[in-house]
C-alpha cells in the first residue's frame, strides 16, 4: 500500500502545470510544526499569485495533522514522518485514501546552548543521553552538569523519526521533558545551559548552537546526499488524487521554479 502511495505521489506532479490565478476560496492545512514554516511561506506567495485565496494553517504535530485527514477536518495533512500502515488502513476503513507528497528534505539537528562546549556527539552518544544511560554533560566532554533532556512529544513526526534512527527502538527516558513543538524546543535550550534537545533545520537560530553527528553537519548539502545521520523528507498529504486548488496548491509547493520558498522556508528543496 505504502509503495502504491508513494508512486502516486511521485507521478502527479507534472500532470497539471500552474495555471492561470485561480478563484478565490481556501484550503485547510493541518500537522507537523516542522513543515509549517515551508506551508506559510509558500501558501503567502500562492496568495499574492492569487489574490482573494486564503488558508487555514495549524500545526499540533504530524500525528494530529493525519487525524483530521483521516476525519475530514483538514484538505491537506503535513507530516514530517512518513504515514504508518494503521493509519492508512483506519483511513480506508472510513473512505479516505490518503496521496503523499515529499515536498522538502530536513535533517533532525540535536541543539544545545551556546556556551555549552559540547561541539559534537555520536549517534551512540545521543541514544545513550536519550535512553537515559548517559546523564552528566562530563561524560561526553562536557561540563559536570546533569543533562537536561529535551524532547518532542509523541504526537510529533520529529519524535517517530528520531526515535527511529537514534533510540533505534530503545525507551525515551522519563526524565525527558516532552514539548509540543520546535519552537517550545528552541525556548527551552536558549533558557537553559544544560539542556539538549532536537529540532528541524528550519528552525535552527543563532540563539543555539548545533551539535555535528558522527562528524556530520547539517547543511543543505549534507542534508540532500542523507550524508547527514538523521535525515528524512517532509510531506503534505492529500485524500485521494487531488483536484482542484488542492492539486493547485501540490503543484505549485512543488515546482522547480518555486525552489527557492523551500529555501526561505528553512529546508532543502526536492530539485
Amino acid at each position: 500500500m505504502n509503495r502504491f502511495l508513494l508512486l502516486m505521489g511521485s507521478l502527479i506532479f507534472g500532470l497539471c502545470l500552474m495555471a492561470g490565478p485561480v478563484k478565490a476560496g481556501e484550503l485547510k492545512i493541518n500537522g507537523s510544526t516542522t513543515v509549517l514554516p515551508v506551508t506559510q511561506v509558500v501558501s503567502e506567495a500562492f496568495m499574492e499569485d492569487n489574490p482573494g485565496f486564503n488558508f487555514s494553517i495549524s500545526g499540533g504535530g504530524s500525528g494530529r495533522g493525519i487525524a483530521a485527514l483521516i476525519d475530514g477536518t483538514t484538505d491537506i495533512a503535513q507530516t514530517s514522518r512518513w504515514i504508518r500502515d494503521s493509519e492508512v488502513k483506519q483511513a480506508v476503513d472510513n473512505g479516505i485514501y490518503p496521496v503523499p507528497f515529499v515536498i522538502a528534505h530536513d535533517s533532525i539537528i540535536p541543539v544545545v546552548h551556546p556556551d555549552n562546549p559540547v561541539d559534537e556527539l555520536s549517534l551512540e552518544e545521543l541514544r545513550k543521553i536519550y535512553n537515559g544511560d548517559i546523564t552528566n554533560w562530563s561524560e561526553v566532554g562536557g561540563p559536570d552538569r546533569r543533562i537536561t533532556i529535551i524532547s518532542r512529544d509523541s504526537d510529533s513526526g520529529t519524535y517517530v523519526v528520531w526515535g527511529d534512527k537514534v533510540l533505534k527502538g530503545d525507551r525515551m527516558t522519563p526524565r525527558a521533558q516532552m514539548l509540543a513543538s520546535n519552537g517550545a524546543i528552541v525556548q527551552a535550550v536558549q533558557d537553559n545551559r544544560h539542556a539538549i534537545g532536537y529540532i528541524g533545520l528550519g528552525y535552527l537560530t543563532d540563539r543555539l548552537k548545533s551539535v555535528k553527528v558522527d562528524g556530520v553537519k547539517p547543511p543543505s548539502t549534507t542534508t540532500a546526499s542523507g550524508e547527514y545521520p538523521v535525515s528524512r523528507s517532509l510531506w503534505l498529504i492529500t485524500n485521494n488524487w487531488p483536484s482542484g486548488d488542492v492539486l493547485r496548491f501540490i503543484n505549485y509547493i512543488q515546482h522547480p521554479g518555486n525552489a527557492e520558498l523551500i529555501v526561505e522556508g528553512g529546508y532543502v528543496p526536492i530539485w
